[in-house]
C-alpha cells in the first residue's frame, strides 16, 4: 500500500506550504490501515463513519462523537463507513511555527505530558458543534483574508479547548513541539499483543521492512516474526490458564485476524488445542 503524504496531496499547488490549512475529507469505501505521513499537527473532527489511529505505540478508536488532535508522523489509518453510505470528516492542519506562536502568547512554558501521547481525545459538544460547522474549505478559499480567517479559527479551538481542559490540553500542546523520537523497543514491544503485521510496524519505526528486519535482529538476536509469535502465544497461554476466557475471547487480542489460524499456531508451539487448556 502506497503512502500517502498528507496534507500535501490536498494543495491545490504542488510543492507549496502552508502554515495552516483546512480540508473537506469525503469517501465512499471503507479504507483498513492505509500509511500516512502527517507532516503537520492535525485536528480531524469525525462527523460521520469511525476511525482507529495507530501510532509509534499507542492506537486510538473514535465516533462522530468525539475528534482528535494529531501529533504529526507516520501513522496507519483505518477509517470505516457506519450507518450512512459516506465517511465524512473535517481536517484542520496547522505547523509547528503556528502553535509556537499561540503557545508564547497564551500559555506559560510547561513542561510537556510524560506520557508523551501522540493523540489528544476531544468530547464533543455543542460550541465544537457549531465550530465544526463554521469550519469549510469552500468558505475560506475564495477569501482574499483566507490566511487571516483561518489564524482567528485555529486560536477559537485551541482557546475553547485550554478552557475546557485546563492544564491537561496545555501540557499536551507543549509536547507537541517536542523534539523527541519514539525508541524503537518501545514501539516494539508496545505492539506485541496487536495485530499489526511487520511492514506495519516497521513503518511506525520510519524504517523500510528490510532495514526494520535487520534492526530487530541485531536488537533482540532474532528474527522479528518467530519472536512476535512467540510472545504472542505465550501471553495467549497465560490468558487461558486464568480459566476465565476461551480461545474465541483472545485470539483478536494476542494479534490473529481469525479463530482457526490461532487454533494451529497454538497447537504447533505448545502440543496441545486451546481447549485443552
Amino acid at each position: 500500500m502506497p503512502i500517502e503524504n498528507i496534507p500535501e496531496i490536498y494543495f491545490d499547488t504542488p510543492n507549496k506550504s502552508k502554515d495552516i490549512f483546512v480540508y473537506d475529507f469525503k469517501m465512499t469505501n471503507d479504507v483498513v490501515k492505509s500509511k500516512v505521513n502527517l507532516s503537520m499537527n492535525m485536528f480531524s473532527f469525525l462527523q460521520v463513519g469511525k476511525k482507529q489511529v495507530h501510532f509509534a505505540n499507542t492506537s486510538k478508536a473514535v465516533n462522530s462523537e468525539q475528534s482528535l488532535l494529531l501529533k504529526k508522523g507516520n501513522w496507519l489509518w483505518t477509517e470505516l463507513l457506519d450507518t450512512e453510505v459516506i465517511y465524512y470528516c473535517k481536517l484542520f492542519f496547522f505547523s509547528e511555527k503556528k502553535l509556537t506562536d499561540f503557545l508564547s502568547k497564551y500559555t506559560k512554558d510547561v513542561k510537556p505530558y510524560q506520557e508523551k501521547v501522540p493523540y489528544f481525545v476531544i468530547e464533543n459538544d455543542d460550541y465544537i458543534a457549531s465550530f465544526i460547522s463554521s469550519l469549510s474549505s469552500k468558505t475560506f478559499e475564495n477569501s482574499a483574508y483566507c490566511d487571516a480567517m483561518l489564524s482567528l479559527k485555529f486560536e477559537e479551538i485551541l482557546l475553547y479547548l485550554l478552557d475546557k481542559y485546563g492544564s491537561e490540553f496545555e501540557h499536551y500542546l507543549h509536547a507537541l513541539i517536542s523534539k523527541e523520537v519514539s525508541p524503537f523497543k518501545n514501539i516494539v514491544e508496545d505492539h506485541i499483543h496487536s495485530n499489526l503485521k511487520l511492514e506495519e510496524i516497521a513503518f511506525l519505526c520510519n524504517m523500510s521492512l528490510s532495514t526494520f528486519k535487520r534492526h530487530f535482529t541485531a536488537e533482540y538476536k532474532e528474527a522479528p516474526g518467530k519472536w512476535l509469535k512467540d510472545k504472542r502465544l505465550q501471553k495467549a497461554k497465560e490468558l487461558l490458564q486464568g480459566g476465565d476466557l476461551k480461545a474465541s475471547d483472545i485470539y483478536l487480542e494476542v494479534g490473529y485476524n481469525n479463530l482457526s489460524n490461532f487454533s494451529v499456531a497454538f497447537k504447533n508451539k505448545f502440543g496441545i488445542s486451546p481447549t485443552e487448556i
